[in-house]
């Protein structure tokens, strides 16, 4: 089984691609390669080397016409398979960039939603800080009015307290006097 591309581009374009295509893809392939060259320079060589020891009997004699028209042959079925390929690899390049540039949108969108709910949080917690800072203030402003109560408290009692010692130390006169 082949194996199958997990990015969406190269799965449309290779997985999903067809018949005609891929082989065009692997005949370019082929020929592209350093395995082609050298095998061609191996047939190439053993040609030329045939006609050159049976110089008696040469299957084709100097210009070498059937060499020359195997190489037109093969260069006449490449150059549109080159052609082919290339056309694939530049939709390939194009949908790639368009691919990246989607995902790349995406992303910044994610990243302006990310950073609004950023500053939203954000704006929640300054609000929150403000609110918490005003009931600090509220409740230091109860303490201290507490404080003020229980010095006022204090000093009332203690006044009450002198007024009753004062009271007793009268033999008791200022509170029945006016009766």
């Amino acid at each position: 089984m082949a194996r199958r591309h997990l990015h969406p581009v190269n799965r449309q374009l290779i997985d999903e691609a067809p018949l005609g295509a891929r082989i065009a893809d692997r005949v370019t392939g082929f020929m592209g390669s350093w395995r082609f060259i050298v095998i061609q320079s191996v047939i190439v060589a053993f040609w030329l080397t045939g006609n050159i020891i049976l110089l008696a009997q040469p299957f084709d004699p100097y210009p070498f016409i059937l060499l020359n028209l195997a190489f037109s042959t093969q260069a006449a079925y490449a150059a549109p398979l080159i052609l082919l390929a290339g056309n694939r690899a530049s939709v390939h390049d194009r949908m790639t960039l368009e691919h990246a540039a989607t995902e790349a949108d995406i992303e910044e969108q994610q990243n302006e939603q990310l950073i609004a709910r950023a500053k939203e949080s954000l704006d929640h917690l300054t609000a929150l800080s403000e609110r918490t800072l005003a009931i600090e203030q509220a409740i230091k402003a109860q303490a201290d009015q507490l404080v003020r109560m229980e010095q006022a408290i204090l000093a009332f009692e203690r006044a009450e307290a002198n007024e009753r010692a004062a009271g007793k130390g009268d033999g008791g006169r200022s509170d029945h006097a006016g009766s």
